[in-house]
């Protein structure tokens, strides 16, 4: 069937998943998506891998089979296969995942797999959405008022003001798709919080968000410590310093947890200690699941493109399914283009004027 082909809605699916994409998939996939099938029981999903891996599994898990068509293929994407030797490869599953998005077979795709990979297949399949010149990785992260959205996270290292002001639009529809904030606030990640800081592009793309119909919800300049002070809903910079910030604040937490163990391991009063703050510790800890995290989302394609770690266990894939469902089910692409109409309908006003 040609990508102009018109799909009947009846043989439309909601998702379709790279089984093979992961470092323990098919396996963990199949486990992900018996949670999925408990909480979203009306889906329809296509499976894409090797028949000869995902049969045994779909027996063992009837739940899954019940909701899942699956499509075979015996090829697959090595996590470190560059994405130029990735793009040659015609029958892979990760290809075939995209190439059903972009006949719009199916409305969404996760997968576990190479990231580089995954993203030059979505740009040369799926396309960026008209009025977006590049697409960026946005992911939820947590904050001392909540969850807040971060984009880009290593998508695009150089960035022009254009490009800024194209993510603040795609995380504000973000947040109010997969966070459910009706006005989320939305903060330029800089050095400084005064209108003088940061170069020129930071500064542009300010002036044109605060005469946008974003303004009110544009806070202005934030700081690193803004992030995980929950100072806005939507944090947005370059991937270049998107990236270093995320693996920065995931490599804190994991030197806090670190610290916390020795202090409740170094002796007698330690134990005690931790027997008292226990029940503290483990809300702590479950707030903080980094698999409630997963599923970090490629937004500005034309259909909702999920990137799941690729070692995430079946609890954090799971997850990485609820948040393409979000954005499905809430409009994201729909909010996207709104936003877009809005933004340069301003802009032409402006340089008429």
């Amino acid at each position: 069937m040609s990508s102009e082909a018109e799909i009947p809605k009846e043989d439309q699916y909601d998702l379709v998943i790279d089984a093979m994409g992961g470092d323990q998939a098919p396996d963990i996939v199949i486990k992900g998506l018996d949670f999925t099938a408990l909480r979203h029981p009306n889906i329809k999903i296509l499976l894409i891998g090797d028949a000869t891996k995902i049969d045994p599994l779909l027996h063992q898990y009837p739940n899954v089979s019940a909701v899942c068509t699956l499509r075979h293929t015996s090829v697959s994407i090595p996590m470190d296969m560059k994405p130029t030797t990735a793009l040659k490869i015609r029958d892979s599953s990760l290809r075939m995942a995209m190439e059903s998005v972009a006949k719009k077979e199916s409305k969404g795709v996760v997968s576990a797999g190479n990231s580089g990979a995954m993203l030059a297949l979505a740009q040369i399949i799926v396309k960026t959405m008209p009025g977006i010149a590049r697409p960026a990785m946005a992911a939820i992260n947590p904050t001392a008022k909540g969850d807040a959205v971060m984009l880009d996270l290593g998508a695009n290292v150089a960035c022009d003001s254009r490009n800024l002001v194209d993510f603040a639009i795609m995380g504000h529809a973000f947040a109010k798709a997969v966070l459910g904030l009706p006005h989320p606030t939305i903060g330029l990640l800089n050095v400084g919080s005064e209108e003088l800081k940061g170069d020129e592009r930071l500064r542009v793309a300010a002036d044109v968000l605060r005469n946008s119909p974003l303004s009110d919800q544009f806070y202005g300049f934030i700081e690193g410590h803004d992030i995980t002070a929950g100072t806005t809903d939507v944090v947005v910079t370059d991937g270049f310093t998107g990236n270093i910030a995320l693996k920065t604040g995931e490599g804190a937490l994991k030197l806090v947890f670190h610290l916390l163990k020795q202090v409740y391991t170094s002796g007698v009063r330690g134990k005690l200690g931790y027997l008292m703050v226990r029940p503290g510790l483990e809300r702590m800890k479950e707030w903080l699941d980094p698999r409630r995290y997963n599923g970090a989302v490629f937004v500005g394609l034309n259909g909702v493109v999920v990137k799941s770690h690729g070692g995430a266990d079946e609890v954090g894939f799971a997850c990485a399914v609820d948040v393409a469902m979000d954005m499905i089910s809430h409009g994201f692409h729909e909010e996207i283009l709104a936003g877009l109409s809005k933004v340069n309908a301003v802009k032409d006003t402006n340089q008429q004027s």
